[in-house]
């Protein structure tokens, strides 16, 4: 069976520390391959005031990954119903692809929160969990359950939030973006104040 990691979030946007993350996991954690899992607008929770839209961001990920064979992204909670839950996307991408064995790719921040998430029992019943560091989100190893694993990635500090900020003010943010998704951005104005 082809092993896939799914990593979910809203890439807004997708920066050079989520793909380099994203490898690290194929070549050290035995995943064929990683689907960057692009979060739709949730209609019922109003995010932050600079969340580009879907499709430019699903765009912007697409242009990021071009270069790494291993890595995909994918619009396919797009096609779900809103507001998508990681447990209805797995039970769905379980339906969708029987003969793929999906790994679930989680921050620690979200694995300290992830008792509190939709059905996390039978997440873990039917997905192999890899939780990567995050600062100041500390995860005791021995605690864990069957089947969650805490990988030793190295922390990289590189945040979409601090990235947005300088383009909105007319900095240079190419540090920690991919050189044609930064192009990209300039040249729609994305995340520029009007």
């Amino acid at each position: 069976m082809t092993e896939t990691g799914i990593y979910g979030g809203s890439f807004n946007p997708i920066h050079r520390g989520h793909v380099e993350l994203a490898e690290r996991l194929c070549r050290d954690e035995g995943l064929d391959e990683l689907w960057f899992m692009v979060s739709p607008q949730n209609p019922f929770k109003k995010s932050s005031p600079d969340l580009l839209d879907e499709n430019s961001r699903l765009e912007l990920a697409r242009m990021a990954v071009r270069e790494h064979p291993c890595l995909k992204v994918s619009d396919f909670e797009f096609r779900l119903p809103r507001p998508s839950y990681t447990a209805d996307t797995l039970a769905a991408l379980r339906q969708a692809y029987p003969d793929r064995l999906f790994t679930l790719v989680i921050g620690a921040d979200n694995w300290l929160a992830f008792k509190d998430w939709k059905k996390p029992d039978e997440i873990l019943s039917h997905h192999r969990i890899l939780v990567y560091p995050r600062p100041g989100y500390p995860v005791q190893t021995a605690s864990l359950p069957s089947g969650v694993r805490l990988t030793e990635t190295p922390l990289i500090d590189i945040s979409s939030t601090e990235l947005r900020r300088l383009i909105s003010q007319g900095e240079d943010a190419s540090y920690g973006l991919d050189e044609v998704v930064w192009q990209e951005i300039r040249k729609r104005g994305y995340y520029r104040k009007a």
